[in-house]
This record gives structure tokens, C-alpha cells and sequence, in this order.
């Protein structure tokens, strides 16, 4: 075999080996995805950028969880005022019967409203996406034995 034969046949060969290895690179890429195999392998990368999109990237998110906050600390001591207010009612001398009765279902009410805001308010704040925006001079979280619940910055 002469010089130039032996380098059509080495440029033939490695030709051949080029486009086999082309080809099973393209076929496998193909196969992984429409296995989802890239995707499994990409998920928690994709996953926590879309996290921080929806969460610290967001300002309407941010400022949302940051005035939730306010708003459900201010629920809470506005449901003991009115927990106080209709206490004081029922302890009247003229108040009613009837109206001492409608008055202890508001009571009632009014209290499991509050411990509903005060668990919406803990979980919140335990929360790692939502707690983080919670401004430093709220409490930590509300106890639903205290009724003088303070918000005040």
C-alpha cells in the first residue's frame, strides 16, 4: 500500500468514526429527552431558580407576605378589642338576657376567628418562603393565651 492510499484510508476511517460518534451522541441526547431524563438530571436546579422567580425576585410576593404580616397581627388585637368590648357589654347590669346570649355566641365566634389568625399567622411565619419577610419588630409568633397582642413597630 502506497503513502496516499494509507492516508485515504486513515481520513476514511476516521471520517466513519466522526459521524458514528455523532450519531450516538444524537441519539442518545434524542433518547434522554424524550425519557425525561435531562429533565430528572435539571429538576432541582429549575426548581429552585423558579423558587427565588416566585419568591425573593418577586416584588409583588415580597411585599404581599410583608404587609400579611401587619394586617394579620392588627386582626388579631382588632378581635380582642372586640372580644373586651362585648365582655364589657355582657357584664352590664342592664344589659338583657337575650342580649347577654347573643353576646357570649359573639364571644365565641370572635375567639375562634382570632385563633384562626393567629395560626395563619405562625404558619406563616414558620414558613422559610414567607417568614423571611416578616419585619423584625413583629413577634416571632402570637400565642393564643395572650390577648394583649402587640404589633407596634
Amino acid at each position: 500500500m502506497s503513502v496516499r492510499d494509507e492516508a485515504k484510508f486513515l481520513g476514511s476511517t476516521l471520517a466513519r468514526t466522526v459521524v458514528i460518534i455523532l450519531a450516538v451522541l444524537v441519539v442518545g441526547t434524542g433518547t434522554m429527552f424524550a425519557t425525561g431524563t435531562i429533565q430528572k438530571w435539571t429538576a432541582d436546579w429549575r426548581g429552585d431558580v423558579k423558587v427565588k422567580e416566585q419568591t425573593k425576585a418577586n416584588a409583588g410576593f415580597r411585599i404581599g407576605s410583608y404587609d400579611s404580616f401587619f394586617d394579620l397581627c392588627s386582626s388579631v388585637q382588632s378581635d380582642e378589642d372586640a372580644i373586651r368590648n362585648a365582655q364589657e357589654e355582657l357584664d352590664a347590669k342592664e344589659t338583657t338576657a337575650d342580649r347577654k346570649a347573643k353576646l357570649r355566641q359573639n364571644i365565641t365566634a370572635t375567639k375562634n376567628t382570632r385563633s384562626e389568625t393567629i395560626r395563619d399567622y405562625n404558619a406563616k411565619a414558620a414558613n422559610e418562603l414567607r417568614g423571611v419577610f416578616k419585619d423584625a419588630a413583629l413577634p416571632a409568633s402570637l400565642d393564643i393565651n395572650n390577648m394583649d397582642t402587640v404589633c407596634a413597630l
